[in-house]
């Protein structure tokens, strides 16, 4: 595992991005994990304390990756955008588990399953973890109704996430 630095970035405006918090991840340190890799990879570790696995780094183009920081991630860190994080990583190469209350709901809905079966695997990952990361059941619920309804609609993950953001 690797250990280092990092500072919590936020992207103002920048297309799909905007919002995002994130951290950067040096060429130097990617290719110390993925040697010579250019593509989107997953890692395991620890922000902080706090345990993190399955998480992508992304490609940000200059030879650097950068790691989104969702919510759950932020609320596990207690840390804003300027914060710096002792950050621990490896890559992670156990296999993605699929939602499985999402598939079975996805199975009563076929121009859903369609749509969720046409999407990446790592498109497919964005609803999946979304809906594990919820804490309740009524909140679990909800997002796969969500998600099943956006995706009959033909939606990808961050459509439907602006669709049912606009409705608040």
């Amino acid at each position: 595992m690797l250990t280092f630095k990092a500072t919590l970035h936020k992207f103002e405006k920048n297309a799909d991005k905007t919002g995002w918090t994130y951290i950067i991840i040096p060429l130097s340190i990617a290719n110390q994990l993925k040697p010579n890799t250019r593509t989107s990879f997953r890692v395991k570790g620890k922000l902080d304390d706090f345990p993190i696995e399955q998480v992508a780094l992304l490609p940000a183009g200059d030879g650097d990756f950068i790691m989104p920081i969702n919510g759950n991630m932020r609320k596990g860190i207690r840390k804003n955008e300027g914060d710096t994080l002792a950050i621990t990583l490896a890559v992670d190469e156990s296999e993605f588990k699929m939602s499985e209350d999402l598939l079975v709901c996805l199975e009563d809905e076929p121009k859903a399953l369609e749509k969720f079966n046409s999407l990446t695997p790592g498109h497919q990952r964005y609803f999946s973890k979304w809906i594990e990361e919820a804490k309740t059941i009524e909140t679990k619920t909800k997002r796969i109704t969500q998600a099943v309804w956006g995706l009959s609609m033909g939606m990808d993950y961050g459509p439907m996430i602006r669709h049912f953001k606009e409705k608040k």
